[in-house]
C-alpha cells in the first residue's frame, strides 16, 4: 500500500499552474455538461456545487495519475472511475436521469449508466490532451 501511496504522490506532485488549469478547464465542462444535459434532458446533477466535487475534487486528481500514460490506458482507468462514479450517482440519487430521456431511448434504460461511464471516461485522455496542450501554449514548456 505504500508504494501505490509513493507512486500516487509523485504522480500529484506537479506545477500548481497545471493544476490550476485543471480545475479552471473542468470545472466550464463540467458545467458545460451539467447545462446541456439539463436542455436536452438526459441527466444533470441535483445540485450545480456537484460539478466542483465530481469534477475537480474527483476527476483532476485521476486525471494527474493517468495522464502519462497512452490513451488506450487512460480510457480504461477513466472508466473504471467513471463506472463508479455513476454508479454511486444515481444510487444515491445526487444524479438525476430524466425519465424516457434519448439515451434511454436509443440504448434502452438498463444501460444508460453504462453509456454514461463509457463517454464520460473519454474525459481522462481528452481532457489530459487539452489541458496539457493549453499549458503547453501558455508557459512554452511540457506540463
Amino acid at each position: 500500500m505504500t508504494e501505490f501511496l509513493d507512486w500516487a504522490k509523485t504522480k500529484l506532485q506537479v506545477d500548481r499552474r497545471l493544476i490550476a488549469i485543471y480545475c479552471i478547464v473542468y470545472f466550464m465542462w463540467g458545467m458545460g455538461m451539467d447545462w446541456f444535459g439539463a436542455q436536452v434532458e438526459i441527466a444533470k446533477f441535483t445540485y450545480w456545487w456537484q460539478v466542483i466535487t465530481c469534477y475537480i475534487f474527483y476527476m483532476v486528481p485521476i486525471s494527474l495519475l493517468v495522464r502519462k500514460l497512452p490513451f488506450h490506458a487512460q480510457y480504461a482507468y477513466g472508466l473504471v472511475a467513471m463506472g463508479l462514479l455513476e454508479f454511486g450517482g444515481y444510487a444515491l440519487q445526487t444524479s438525476y436521469a430524466y425519465p424516457n430521456n434519448l439515451l434511454d431511448q436509443f440504448f434502452n434504460i438498463r444501460n444508460f449508466s453504462l453509456g454514461m461511464a463509457l463517454f464520460f471516461a473519454l474525459y481522462f485522455p481528452l481532457g489530459n490532451w487539452g489541458v496539457g496542450a493549453l499549458y503547453k501554449a501558455i508557459f512554452k514548456k511540457e506540463p
